[in-house]
């Protein structure tokens, strides 16, 4: 297991002189972000990535992510170019030694949560979901003021994004996927790359929008459609288990099992209802998963990828990026550390 931690660039306060003095943490997940979404990443600003990052002893271990255009995901004609522009990006990272690209097939955006400072008893600040609360806004009127929606529309050009998006499936997404996967993944196989999705964050439908990659049955059948060593898994425990019905120990063994999970998001949440949680402390008790098990699961399975601790919650202070700061995701790495110390020892 190599544990990494996120970094957003040069304009990320959580550096890289601070993330080197974290024990154990040997890795860097980032991405390029100034390059639009379907435009090809030149070679030269992934190299300039990767120096960056080299020059303070650190390795790129994973890219996080390369969005896919949404006219992938509505399987618009269209499509080819930016797929083909997602094969160029693919073959200049693999040539700069790039081994796992991290991605997601969500419909417009990557993630939602109804309140991204909410405070929790001990006082820190956190990441939560409250399901009335999203549902009470309707995005067709404009009322859009929710974490997570990709700022990048604005208020008419999402609404029109949504509007056509109420005519496409979950099978419909599920063929434009396999579409994509069948376009991406002979190139990743040559490019020496991993890809590994993101599952739908949360793991449900949002305004009738099709979301497919949420529990173990939908896991299965996505590896399935290009059935290729290269097409794999970021197994997000805070994105599967805000749903009880994903057994996280028991998706990792099985996928694990297979070597279809390239990329680990180990992370807490605690489930306060139905299709209610707010974002934990890493430790077990913190929350709704047991971190503990989790671990071993990975540890039995032989896991040798990278692995970050996910979302954190800002405390003693600090504020920052939501989900993001230094503090707890500091952490979190430190005590997912001492549980894979303890495993390799106990062997």
């Amino acid at each position: 297991m190599k544990m990494t931690l996120r970094w957003y660039g040069d304009d990320d306060q959580v550096t890289l002189d601070k993330i080197k003095q974290i024990p154990g943490v040997t890795g860097i997940v980032s991405a390029i972000y100034d390059v639009p979404v379907g435009e090809v990443w030149s070679l030269e600003k992934i190299l300039e990535l990767k120096k960056k990052v080299d020059s303070k002893g650190l390795k790129l271990e994973t890219i996080e992510s390369v969005p896919v255009h949404e006219d992938i995901k509505m399987g618009l004609p269209s499509r080819d170019k930016y797929i083909e522009n997602y094969q160029e990006t693919l073959r200049n990272l693999g040539q700069a030694g790039i081994d796992v690209v991290c991605y997601n097939f969500m419909p417009v955006f990557d993630w939602t949560r109804s309140e991204l400072n909410y405070e929790l008893p001990d006082g820190s600040n956190a990441l939560i979901y409250n399901e009335d609360t999203v549902m009470k806004m309707d995005p067709l009127t404009g009322e859009l003021d929710l974490p997570g929606w990709d700022t990048s529309y604005e208020n008419d050009g999402l609404r029109e994004l949504l509007a056509r998006y109420q005519d496409i499936s979950e099978e419909d997404l599920w063929e434009n996927l396999r579409y994509f996967l069948e376009g991406i993944i002979p190139v990743a196989e040559e490019a020496e790359i991993k890809m590994a999705i993101h599952p739908d964050d949360p793991p449900w439908s949002i305004f009738g929008l099709p979301r497919i990659i949420t529990n173990k049955e939908n896991l299965e059948r996505f590896i399935k459609l290009v059935d290729s060593p290269s097409n794999g898994l970021t197994l997000c425990t805070g994105s599967l288990g805000v749903n009880p019905d994903n057994n996280i120990p028991d998706l990792v063994r099985y996928f694990g099992d297979k070597g279809r999970i390239h990329f680990a998001h180990v992370r807490n949440i605690k489930i306060t209802g139905e299709r209610n949680f707010e974002e934990a402390a890493h430790l077990s008790t913190a929350g709704s998963l047991d971190i503990y098990e989790i671990l071993k699961a990975y540890h039995e399975v032989g896991f040798e990828g990278p692995m970050r601790p996910d979302h954190g919650r800002m405390i003693w202070g600090e504020t920052g990026r939501p989900g993001y700061g230094l503090y707890d995701r500091a952490l979190g790495a430190t005590y997912l550390n001492g549980i894979w110390e303890s495993l390799e020892k106990s062997e």
